[in-house]
Parts: C-alpha cells; structure tokens; sequence
C-alpha cells in the first residue's frame, strides 16, 4: 500500500514526485540516528584512551550525580566533616602565613624608617651593608651608658673580640655584638660628641632613636629591640648589661637548641616582690596593679641577659607605641608576652655567679653562658674583676672559633 501525494499546479491537482514508502522513512530515521551517535561519540571520545582512569570515573560519577542531587546528598554526606577539617586546616595555614608576612612587613618597614630618620646605628655600618640580608643567629646588644667607658674597655679587653675577629665572627658565626647607646637630651652636645669618638676608633656601637636616663631603660628596650630587628635578620636578639661576663661559644649553644621554636623567651626565670614603698632600690610606683602587700610579680627573665626569638622582637616593633612600661625593665618585657604563646626558657647557665662558682662549674664540664653577682646586679666592681672573671672562667677561645651553630 503506498501513499500518493497531490501538488496543486496552475491551479490543477497533480500527483507528487517524492512518494515514500512508510518501511523505507523509517530506516532512514534510524540511519539518521545512528550516524549522529557515532559521530558525537568520536568527537567526545579521547584520541588513544582504551580505558577510562579512576580519575575519570570518579568524574563521570560526579557529572551524574550533578544531575542527580538527592543521590549526591545520600552518597557524599559521610565526608562532610572531613572537608570541614581540610577547611580549617587551610585556614589556619593561611592565618599563619598572613601573620608571617605582616611580622616581615613591621621588620622591613621598621628597617626602612631608621634609614629615612638618619640611621641611629653606628657610624661604621653603611646603609649599603642593610641591603644585604643574611640570616644570623643573634645579634647581642650590650646596653651601656655615657659614664662606662671604662666598663665598654675592660669587655673589649676580654670576652668581646676585636677588629678582624668582630668581623669573622659576624661572617662565620652569625654573631653581631654592639654596644647599645642612645642620646643625651641636648643633641650634639659633649656626652654624645665623645661617643661619636668612641665609636670612630672602635666601631662598636648601636645608636639608638632615644634619650639615655636610668627611669628610660624600659623605652631603651623597646627601642633596642625594634631598631635590630629592623637592621639584621636574626633567630635571636640578645640583651646583655656591661658588668656581665659573658662566654659567647656557649650563649651560640644553648640558644641553638631552641632556634625551631617560633616564640621563645629564654633567660634566669624570676618572681620577686612587688616593691611599693618609696625609697626602696627597685621600687614599683604602680604596685597597685599586682594586687595587695606582700604579691610577687609574674615570671620573667632577671635583667642582666636574656634573648628573645625574632617573632617576639618583631612583635615589640609592631606594638611599641602601646606597650606599658614599669619601672623595672626586666618585668616590663615580661608583662609585655603575658597573653601570648611564648615558651619561657629557664636556664640557669645564663646567671651562674663569679668566681668560685663559674669555675667549679666549668671543671665539672657544665660552663656558664654568663656569671656576675647577684648582690650587685652584675659583677661587683666589674672594671677590675671581670678579668678575674675571664681567666678563671673563661670558656676558651676554640670553644667559639670551633663551635657549629
């Protein structure tokens, strides 16, 4: 049976030219059908690929499930929380790595503006030397004032090198030694003219942005700690009083064991009492703030030497304008990590006494970092005992040359 179509030409019916039959339209829409599948698969299908990988198949099972989403709530809900984790894990990477960077924006910036303010360090160093950034492993600052010439002579003479040795030191060791001066309240006047002397001769000295005066020494520490941290690069920065004896070799040693620790804050641990009545060495105006008569203050590091990892000298950079000073400068830089995670080291070879003490120490093989009296603060009359001090208890000149930081 075959159906016939009628055309209507001028006006007249005629049969049709295209007559099908319904068999042979059928079998051209299925060819049509199959030649379009064959031709999508070789254009979708990747050139080579016999089998698809674990990959793929993974992804196929997600482009289904984009179209499934009820399925997708039941197959992937068990790794819900998973994902939540990897989500706080990167978010805790990356607040890291923020504050790391900002902690370096504060150094360099701090470096920047003790270039553009003319330079507060000593003579000696160029402002060519700060471009060049090196990674040393401390930098000792030794805090000094206008009337201890004789006490800056006696430590040059024994555990502070000299010249070349100062220089192979820093090269070598990754050791940078400076006196720590600021200014006096007249500028320019005898007392810093005389340093300025001092300092062309030796080339020993860190120049603060700071007016020297014994109620200061709590601002001189703020400011010791952001200028150095702007200057030198280091894993720790040292503070240390000029009527101590220090042994270099060993200080490198102890600090070392430490330097994979991010917020550490190393020296003698102490607690004494707050002191409120007037007239008293060491007396604390604001003793009211520790609470009743007779309170102790908070752990901290006795003030003859102590050193602070790099995050916490640049933290002191970052917040100088608002951190409170006490009267005592020691409990000043320890109110200042109260709230922080830092790691209060306590070692006692940072505060061994004089002689006999530091040399029965040193022949039982456990050689103090640093020795003086407490009865004195530092070592009593240091201009003439320190060599005492030196040649009994002295780590040896190979323990430092020798030593592998």
């Amino acid at each position: 049976m075959s159906v016939k179509g009628k055309v209507r030409v001028g006006g007249s019916d005629a049969p049709s030219r295209n007559v099908l039959s319904r068999k042979l339209a059928i079998l051209l829409c299925i060819g049509s059908f199959c030649a379009a599948m064959f031709f999508t698969n070789r254009m979708w299908t990747v050139p080579g690929a016999k089998d698809l990988t674990n990959t793929g198949q993974k992804k196929d099972r997600r482009i289904a499930m984009d179209h499934h989403p009820k399925l997708v709530m039941k197959n992937e809900s068990y790794s819900i929380p998973g994902e939540v984790l990897k989500t706080d894990i990167v978010l805790q990477t990356l607040e890291r790595t923020i504050s790391k960077l900002e902690m370096e924006l504060a150094a360099a910036k701090a470096a920047q503006d003790t270039i553009l303010n003319g330079s507060p360090v000593s003579e000696s160093l160029k402002i060519a030397d700060l471009a060049i950034k090196r990674k040393y492993l401390m930098v000792i600052g030794i805090n000094t004032a206008f009337n201890s010439r004789k006490r800056r002579d006696s430590i040059r003479a024994t555990w502070m090198p000299q010249g070349n040795k100062r220089k192979k030191l820093e090269e070598e060791k990754g050791i940078i030694i400076h006196f720590v001066i600021g200014r006096s309240s007249t500028s320019g006047n005898i007392l810093d003219k005389a340093i300025e002397a001092e300092d062309s001769k030796h080339g020993d000295f860190l120049r603060l942005e700071h007016v020297e005066g014994y109620m200061e020494l709590s601002a001189k520490t703020k400011a010791y700690f952001t200028t150095a941290v702007g200057l030198w690069d280091a894993h720790f920065y040292v503070k240390v009083d000029d009527d101590v004896h220090v042994n270099i070799g060993t200080l490198g040693k102890i600090l070392t064991k430490h330097r994979s620790k991010p917020r550490v804050y190393i020296g003698c641990m102490k607690s004494g009492p707050v002191l409120g009545r007037k007239g008293l060495r060491y007396h604390e105006p604001e003793h009211w703030k520790f609470g009743g008569e007779g309170n102790k203050y908070f752990r901290h590091a006795t003030g003859q030497l102590y050193a602070i990892s790099r995050d916490l000298a640049t933290y002191i950079s970052i917040n100088q304008y608002i951190l409170h000073k006490y009267a005592n400068e020691d409990v000043s830089l320890g109110s200042w990590f109260i709230g922080l995670d830092v790691m209060h080291i306590d070692d006692r070879r940072l505060c061994c006494g004089t002689p006999p003490d530091c040399e029965w120490k040193a022949q039982a093989g456990n050689v103090c970092a640093a020795s003086f009296d407490w009865s004195c603060s530092g070592i009593c009359r240091s201009v003439e005992r320190i060599y005492e001090v030196q040649q009994r208890c002295w780590e040896g000149e190979n323990a430092l040359w020798n030593a592998v930081f």
